[in-house]
């Protein structure tokens, strides 16, 4: 999974959560008007926050993008003619299943400093969430996922073992899995 970052007004959040499609480039701009949403790799989106949105007063998101669900191209584009830095373009609408976390910024502060050595946020400001926190936030709801799985797969075997027969527990162990994984894709693209 390659992840990519959006900044969004909550509005516009508010407004493609109804559709389920996200059009918004950039501040002030349309999908339709630059042709392509404005991305950010997890190094670069402070920067574009500091300048492009510092004057923001309505509350602003970060939305976590995971590029495998998009369904459109992600090109790696510069900006400008002669730039040396590339960003992440989304050549099409953000389904808002694309998005795995939502991450509201507190607007009254820098907010959550960037570790160049590290490419990833450190601890946020007072009132938003750091990094570290949406992290572990996010790894234990995976392993939760797994473990699901797992659970499902096994109960799989046991009801095939009840069944009978040689097959019976390898093709419970296999349809449990199966259903495992299932359920698991659904609640991973409703969480966020």
């Amino acid at each position: 999974m390659a992840t990519i970052f959006h900044l969004a007004l909550a509005s516009d959040w508010a407004a493609a959560r109804q559709t389920g499609s996200y059009a918004v480039s950039t501040r002030g701009r349309t999908l339709a008007e630059e042709g392509f949403i404005h991305a950010s790799r997890g190094d670069q989106w402070q920067a574009v926050r500091a300048a492009f949105y510092a004057d923001v007063t309505e509350p602003l998101l970060l939305l976590r993008i995971d590029t495998e669900l998009l369904g459109v191209p992600v090109v790696e584009e510069a900006p400008a003619p002669g730039a040396v830095e590339t960003f992440p373009h989304i050549y099409g609408a953000l389904p808002t299943t694309a998005v795995t976390a939502v991450i509201p910024l507190d607007a009254t502060t820098v907010g959550e400093q960037e570790s160049p050595s590290v490419g990833a946020p450190a601890p946020a400001a007072a009132g938003a969430p750091g990094f570290t926190a949406v992290y572990f936030r996010e790894m234990f709801a995976n392993a939760a996922l797994v473990l699901l799985v797992l659970a499902i797969g096994f109960a799989g075997i046991l009801a095939g073992a009840a069944v009978g027969g040689e097959a019976g527990p390898g093709v419970g162990g296999l349809l449990g899995t199966a259903l495992g994984l299932a359920l698991a894709t659904v609640l991973y693209r409703r969480r966020g």
